[in-house]
């Protein structure tokens, strides 16, 4: 007797759908044993869990659809919400201070000119330019997971691994408030009829009212905790804390993004005691990142991701970031008079693109104000670069570290 494959298929696929914890089950144990694979064959397993999702979303087999996997822009903020809240902890004055002058222009050089050379680039290349200066921001951000692997790993200390990591930390911080600035003025670049004085005022007030709202759960959050020793309950009160901030900034127009980052930083600057509210989210962060990464391979489509649109626009988007985060960060050390090892070697430490770029582009394809006709090329050049940047980054700045260290010595 003939067994109809189509009909098990669909039968497996809507038992599939039944549940959304069913689906984010698959997705964790999949992604898990992809990851693995990914790691054995010497690749990051941000790789494994982004072929994971490809695997299994809509346009390869199909076994999980948005039904499954959840709400995706669940999934997202959660993701999101953390890895801003994370990085606030690392804005420290005490830690910036070490190396302000060096580290403010070196910062400033590498992400103006990333972002000015991805968005003229891809300008040029026929991508609209409102589109553009969004993938520009995006390209500012360096994964702090990869560097902080390598200085580990290497054992590296000195004053040259002290600025690559508060470059990463600073640089992130300024490509979130960058892409949340272009996020919020983006919907009015598309709008020939908009008035700018309007435009400006709205953005001024959306802005001020962000960065009081995170100052205000820091200093929240920060009460609440100063006396709390269990880490447990420390753990609660945190999440609390940053999910009720994404949601009202979310509910009120705002920008969670850079509202998190502002909490995060507000906490770590109160007191130096706070760093137990940072280390607490720390085993809930590996699984909120696999279900982040395998979400994000789920809208990779095999024909955009493939085209010769999408690979050109890709190898262009590497190469002028790239470009941007070496000569600008050259051009700061330079500029505030560095020793040589900066100059020639702290740019090569800051290609590793990962979460936080996948974070900022699934806020952009996500977003209903913006025209659809070029967010999947978006996400495929971004999930591409991060494919490119997570198996070679690290391995160049590895090579940095060591040669800045012996120039040190």
């Amino acid at each position: 007797m003939a067994v109809d494959t189509t009909a098990s298929s669909d039968a497996v696929l809507g038992f599939l759908a039944l549940h959304p914890l069913l689906g984010i089950g698959v997705m964790l144990l999949i992604g898990y044993l992809l990851g693995r694979v990914a790691i054995a064959v010497r690749l990051p397993d941000i790789a494994g869990f982004i072929v994971a999702g490809f695997i299994m979303g809509s346009d390869v087999l199909g076994v999980l659809g948005e039904n499954a996997a959840g709400e995706p822009a669940f999934i997202t903020e959660i993701a999101l919400g953390l890895i801003a809240f994370t990085i606030g902890s690392e804005l420290r004055a005490s830690k910036l201070r070490r190396t302000e002058r060096t580290v403010a222009a070196t910062t400033a050089g590498q992400v103006l000119l990333t972002f000015a050379l991805v968005s003229v680039v891809l300008s040029l290349a026929s991508v609209p330019w409102q589109i553009a200066i969004l993938l520009g921001t995006i390209a500012c951000t360096t994964s702090p997971a990869a560097i902080v692997t390598v200085v580990h790993a290497t054992r590296a200390r000195g004053r040259f691994v002290d600025h690559l990591l508060s470059n990463v930390a600073l640089g992130d911080a300024l490509a979130i408030a960058l892409f949340s600035i272009t996020l919020s003025l983006a919907p009015s670049l598309f709008d020939d009829a908009v008035r700018v004085p309007a435009v400006l005022t709205q953005f001024v007030s959306t802005l001020s009212a962000t960065l009081i709202l995170g100052v205000l759960v820091g200093y929240l959050l920060f009460a609440a905790t100063k006396r709390q020793g269990s880490t447990g309950e420390t753990l609660i009160l945190t999440l609390g804390f940053v999910f009720l901030l994404t949601s009202i900034a979310t509910a009120a127009g705002l920008q969670p993004l850079l509202a998190n980052m502002v909490a995060g930083a507000t906490l770590a600057n109160l007191s130096s005691a706070n760093t137990r509210v940072f280390r607490s989210l720390e085993p809930l962060t590996p699984p909120v990142y696999a279900l982040f990464f395998v979400l994000a391979g789920t809208r990779l489509s095999p024909s955009t991701l493939l085209s010769a649109q999408t690979l050109t626009l890709a190898a262009l988007y590497v190469a002028a970031r790239a470009a941007g985060k070496y000569f600008g960060t050259s051009a700061g050390a330079v500029l505030s008079g560095s020793e040589p090892a900066l100059r020639r070697w702290l740019g090569a430490g800051l290609f590793a693109h990962a979460a936080l770029a996948l974070a900022l582009v699934l806020v952009v394809y996500g977003s209903t104000e913006l025209p659809e006709g070029m967010l999947a090329t978006v996400l495929n050049v971004v999930l591409l670069s991060v494919f490119v940047n997570e198996i070679v980054g690290p391995l160049i700045a590895r090579i940095a570290v060591r040669r800045a260290l012996q120039l040190e010595d």
